[in-house]
């Protein structure tokens, strides 16, 4: 009983100082990312109100790629770069921080067809990667605070604490789980979350005005939706890896790249006649959601977000998926019977889970952003999305630890 009870103390007093750790790494992380949130509202607006700044955006592709090759070339690989610094201790350095902070908000500013939630990600790794190295913790505590840090600010910019949580765990390894890291990530999760809600930030509200019954027709129209996604999110890996890899053969030099990646998103502006694709497409996802949509808004949007990323300009690949999952959604689901607007939010969960290979984040997504009414649906389309989706994923540096259909260890990267 003595042995128990000392045990019983030592992994307590460790409880506390994760607890601590992450109420500090999350009230931080609020901060900055409440920070971001105002300041990509701001440049948002700026741009819709002044719809000329969209001319701007290859001179603005230059400033970015200037940024990284003076102050950051080794966090150039983004998000990879995070994942790379937990699955095989690839360095993440401060610097990471601002600059994704400055680039995704000039992204924004101009137009690009970008997310947020890499840049997140991005600023919360590099900010718990240096508080571990102030602290001096040792390499398995360095990679919880790393994720720590992830956790809290994918929460602060997205609004969905329990999520975030998980997927900081999730989206590393497939097959295998940190569960060390499960009570820092929830804590720093919650925390930036309520901090940034206190200090104003708004997210995006989905209300699903119609929720089918769960009968033998919903299920088998949902397992065809889940089919469909799933195709849909290797069409989004494919394209957004034949994309990097063209630009990066063809146009070396990262200044031409993004001159040229720059001009194309303006013509493509100009063609399309409006803004909707461009910056991260929050209307979109909401007209979507609310069933009203032209049917070939998906394709738009990966091809902008495609050009965009290849191009250098910052933010994330997240919010585009959810953007082409909710129109896809909404275009299909009339045909097969099913509400426009319910299949809209299962192409976001079942997308973000097959280019992510993140089931559980994705079905808690669905219930923090939808409500709990359609779980059973959230359940079915995510699990066939992430089996049917095979080893592709919007991280390279993703690594697939065991296969998704046997029971067998496999170890390869994620495909893109």
């Amino acid at each position: 009983m003595k042995k128990e009870l000392k045990k019983f103390m030592t992994h307590f007093i460790v409880c506390l100082k994760w607890i601590g750790l992450s109420l500090f790494v999350g009230a931080v992380l609020g901060l900055i990312a409440t920070g971001f949130a105002y300041a990509l509202n701001y440049v948002t607006g700026l741009r819709e109100a002044n719809n000329w700044l969209i001319f701007i955006l290859p001179v603005a592709g230059l400033v970015i790629a200037f940024i990284y090759e003076k102050f950051g070339s080794e966090a150039a690989r983004g998000t990879n770069t995070v994942i790379a610094c937990i699955n095989s201790d690839e360095k993440i350095h401060f610097i990471m921080t601002p600059i994704i902070f400055v680039s995704s908000i000039i992204s924004h500013m101009f137009g690009a067809s970008v997310g947020r939630e890499g840049a997140a990600l991005q600023m919360g790794a590099s900010m718990g990667h240096t508080f571990s190295k102030f602290l001096k913790l040792n390499e398995n505590d360095e990679k919880v605070l790393i994720m720590t840090g992830m956790s809290a600010a994918f929460a602060a910019l997205f609004g969905t604490p329990l999520a975030a949580s998980i997927f900081a765990m999730e989206v590393i390894s497939i097959g295998v789980m940190y569960y060390a890291a499960l009570v820092p990530c929830l804590v720093s999760a919650l925390t930036a979350y309520n901090l940034a809600k206190f200090l104003g930030v708004q997210y995006a509200s989905y209300s699903l005005a119609v929720i089918p019954k769960f009968t033998p027709f919903t299920a088998l129209m949902t397992a065809l939706l889940g089919l469909l996604f799933a195709m849909v999110s290797i069409l989004i890996c494919v394209v957004l890896g034949l994309t990097e890899r063209g630009f990066d053969r063809y146009l070396k030099n990262p200044y031409v790249r993004a001159l040229v990646s720059g001009a194309i998103i303006v013509l493509g502006t100009l063609i399309v006649g409006n803004q909707d694709y461009n910056g991260l497409g929050i209307n979109g996802i909401l007209s979507a959601v609310s069933g009203n949509i032209v049917w070939y808004a998906f394709v738009i949007k990966l091809l902008f977000t495609a050009v965009s990323l290849a191009g250098g300009y910052k933010g994330g690949e997240i919010v585009p998926s959810l953007f082409i999952g909710a129109t896809f959604g909404c275009a299909i689901g009339g045909l097969l019977g099913m509400p426009p607007s319910f299949c809209a939010a299962l192409g976001m969960v079942a997308v973000f889970c097959g280019v992510t290979n993140s089931p559980i984040s994705s079905l808690i997504i669905g219930v923090e952003l939808f409500g709990g009414q359609g779980l059973w649906f959230f359940c079915l389309v995510s699990a066939l999305s992430y089996m049917l989706s095979g080893y592709f994923g919007i991280y390279k540096s993703q690594l697939i630890v065991y296969s998704k259909y046997r029971s067998v260890y496999v170890h390869k990267s994620a495909k893109r």
